[in-house]
C-alpha cells in the first residue's frame, strides 16, 4: 500500500509536513530544544539563587551559615526578602569581635596569674587538647594600691 497525496492537497507541500507513518522532525527538534531550554533556565536560576552563599564563602565571612540558611529559606518558601537579606549579609563585613575579646580575656588571665589553656599544656608537656581547668589564684600578700580621686592632692 502506497501513501498517496489527497487529490485536494496542493502539489508542493512545505518541508515540515511529513507523510503518514514517518517521524516528525520538527516536533523532535522542538522537544529537544524545549528540554535544553528548561534545564538551562533551571541551572541559571539555581546559580543565581546561590549567589549570596558563594559570595560569603569566597570572602570567608563569619556570617556564612546565616547566609546559607537564608538562601534555603528563600528557596523553599519563595519569600524573596530572605534572598535579599542574605545577599546584603554576604556583602557586608561584620567585624570579628571574638578575636579581640579572646585577646582581652587572655591578657586578663595573664594579669591575674591564671595560665591560659594553651600555655598550661605547653608548660606541663601535654599535647592533648583536653587540659584540666586552672586552679584558683592564690591571694596576693602585697597590699592593694590606694585609689585617690583626682584633684585631692594626696
Amino acid at each position: 500500500m502506497t501513501a498517496s497525496l489527497n487529490p485536494a492537497a496542493p502539489h508542493h507541500l512545505p518541508a515540515f509536513i511529513t507523510a503518514p507513518g514517518e517521524t516528525d522532525v520538527l516536533t523532535v527538534a522542538a522537544s529537544v530544544i524545549l528540554v535544553v531550554a528548561v534545564l538551562a533556565v533551571g541551572l541559571l536560576f539555581l546559580r543565581l539563587h546561590t549567589l549570596p552563599e558563594r559570595i560569603a564563602h569566597r570572602g570567608h565571612k563569619l556570617q556564612f551559615e546565616i547566609v546559607a540558611v537564608l538562601g534555603l529559606l528563600a528557596l523553599f518558601t519563595h519569600v524573596h526578602l530572605f534572598w535579599v537579606i542574605g545577599l546584603l549579609l554576604a556583602l557586608i563585613d561584620i567585624p570579628d569581635f571574638g578575636g579581640a575579646l579572646s585577646r582581652m580575656a587572655r591578657a586578663l588571665e595573664r594579669m591575674a596569674g591564671i595560665p591560659h589553656r594553651d600555655e598550661a599544656a605547653e608548660v606541663s608537656g601535654e599535647t592533648s587538647a583536653v587540659v584540666a581547668p586552672p586552679e584558683a589564684p592564690k591571694p596576693s600578700s602585697r597590699p592593694m594600691p590606694k585609689i585617690v580621686p583626682a584633684g585631692t592632692g594626696s
